[in-house]
C-alpha cells in the first residue's frame, strides 16, 4: 500500500535526519530495512523505550557487524537488490567499510546512494563534527529566528535536521528513483542539512535582495515584528496565533476582536508597536476557547497555540485523522494524502535486531545461510 509500494530501500541506522528520511518513504509504502549495529544503537543516551522511538516506525531491523567482512558481503548482498539505499555517516566512513558507492553500484548498477551530512561530502567542513544548530547557523536561518532585542532562537531541529535534511534526502531519492527507471542507471545523492536549509531559506533572501527584509530579528513580517502576524496571550494564560498578512483579513480580524474603525491598518511598520498593545490588551480580555468561538473557521486567520497533548484532540486534526496512535504511542499520521495509494497505518518501530531472521529471508538470504552468520555473531536476533 502506498505509493512507493514496491521500492526496496536499505536504510543505515543513524540518528537524525536519517531515521526520519527512512520514516518517510516507509510510510509512503517503501520497504525498508533498517540495518542496525550488532551493538545496541545508540539513541544519543536517552534511554527510550522502543516504542517511543517514532521515527524508526513501519519498518523491519536487522543487526549485522560491519566490522566483519561476512557482513560487508552480506550487505552487499542486499544492496544488489534494493532500489536505493541511505547512510548518514561522515564522508569516507562506507568507503573504509568498503560499501561505498563505486562498490555498490558496481554490484547494482540501478542503485540510487542517498547520502545524509550535516556539511555535505565535500568542503572545508567536511569531515568536521557538527549537528543541527550548526548547520543552520551557516545559512542565515539562525540569525533570522528569534525576537528584536533577543539572541537567536533555536527553532528545535526542525529546520536542519528535519526540513533541510530528511524532507531533501527522501525528495533526492525519489527523483533520482524516477530518473534511473528511465536511464537504467542510478546515481548518488548527495543530501547536506545546509544545502537545504538554506534552499529553506531561498524567499528571504528573495525579500532581502529586494530590500523588503531586514536583518535585524523582530523586525519584519514574519519574524514576531508585524503586529497582525504574532502570539498573544489571553485571560487564562494560554495563546492565540494571529496572521491576518492579508489586508481583508485584517479587517476581518480587527473587527471580530472589536477594535474600532480608527485601527491603525499595519501598513506601516511604524506602527506595528502601538498596534501590538492594542491587539494585545483585546486578547487579554477573553479566554482562549472564548476566542476560538469568535475566530476560528473565519477569514481572521487565528488559531489556539496548542501543546503537543492538546494536538491530537482538535476537531480538526480528528477530523482529517493527522494525528494516529501506535502501540498506545500518540503520533503524526503519514503525510501527504494520496487519492488512489493510500499507504497503510505504520507498524510499531522495531527494536534493533528483532527482525533479523524475517527481514533477511524476506530478501532472499538463504534459511541456512541466515542460520549460519547468526552462529558466527555476524548477525543479532532480537
Amino acid at each position: 500500500m502506498g505509493p512507493l509500494a514496491g521500492i526496496r530501500i536499505l536504510e543505515f541506522a543513524g540518528i537524525g535526519p536519517g531515521p526520519m528520511a527512512a520514516m518517510l518513504l516507509a510510510d509512503l509504502g517503501a520497504e525498508v530495512l533498517r540495518l542496525d549495529r550488532i551493538e545496541a544503537a545508540g539513541d544519543l543516551g536517552i534511554g527510550m523505550p522502543d516504542r517511543f522511538k517514532v521515527t524508526n516506525r513501519g519498518r523491519r531491523s536487522a543487526a549485522v557487524d560491519l566490522k566483519n567482512p561476512e557482513g560487508i558481503a552480506l550487505v552487499l548482498q542486499l544492496a544488489g537488490q534494493a532500489d536505493a539505499l541511505i547512510e548518514g555517516f561522515r564522508p569516507g566512513t562506507m568507503e573504509r567499510l568498503g560499501l561505498g558507492p563505486d562498490v555498490c553500484l558496481a554490484r547494482n548498477p540501478r542503485l540510487v546512494y542517498g547520502r545524509m551530512t550535516g556539511w555535505g561530502q565535500d568542503g572545508p567542513l567536511a569531515r568536521a563534527a557538527g549537528h543541527d544548530l550548526n548547520y543552520i547557523a551557516l545559512t542565515g536561518a539562525l540569525h533570522a529566528v528569534g525576537r528584536a532585542g533577543e539572541p537567536p532562537t533555536p527553532p528545535l531541529n526542525l529546520v536542519g535536521d528535519y526540513g533541510g535534511g530528511a524532507l531533501y534526502l527522501a525528495f533526492g531519492v525519489v527523483c533520482a528513483l524516477l530518473e534511473a527507471k528511465g536511464s537504467g542507471t542510478g546515481q548518488v545523492v548527495d543530501a547536506a542539512m545546509i544545502d537545504g536549509a538554506a534552499s529553506l531559506m531561498a524567499s528571504f533572501y528573495g525579500m532581502a535582495a529586494a530590500g523588503i527584509w531586514s536583518d535585524r530579528r523582530g523586525a519584519n513580517i514574519l519574524d514576531s515584528g508585524a503586529a497582525y502576524y504574532e502570539v498573544y496571550e489571553c485571560a487564562d494564560g494560554r495563546w492565540l496565533s494571529v496572521a491576518p498578512i492579508e489586508k481583508r483579513f485584517r479587517a476581518e480580524f480587527f473587527r471580530l476582536i472589536g477594535l474600532t474603525s480608527g485601527t491603525p491598518s499595519g501598513d506601516d511598520p511604524a506602527d506595528w508597536p502601538a498596534l501590538k498593545e492594542l491587539i494585545a490588551a483585546r486578547i487579554a480580555t477573553r479566554t482562549c476557547d472564548e476566542w476560538c468561538a469568535i475566530l476560528e473557521g473565519t477569514d481572521a486567520c487565528v488559531a489556539p497555540v496548542l501543546t503537543m497533548a492538546e494536538a491530537p484532540d482538535h476537531p480538526h486534526n480528528r477530523a482529517r485523522g493527522t494525528f494516529v496512535e501506535i502501540d498506545g504511542v500518540p503520533q503524526p499520521a503519514p503525510a501527504p494524502r494520496f487519492s488512489r495509494t493510500a499507504p497503510a497505518t505504520p507498524s510499531p518501530p522495531e527494536a534493533a535486531g528483532a527482525g533479523t531472521g524475517e527481514a533477511l529471508a524476506a530478501w532472499g538470504v538463504e534459511p541456512a545461510r541466515i542460520a549460519a552468520l547468526k552462529a558466527a555473531g555476524v548477525v543479532r536476533q532480537g
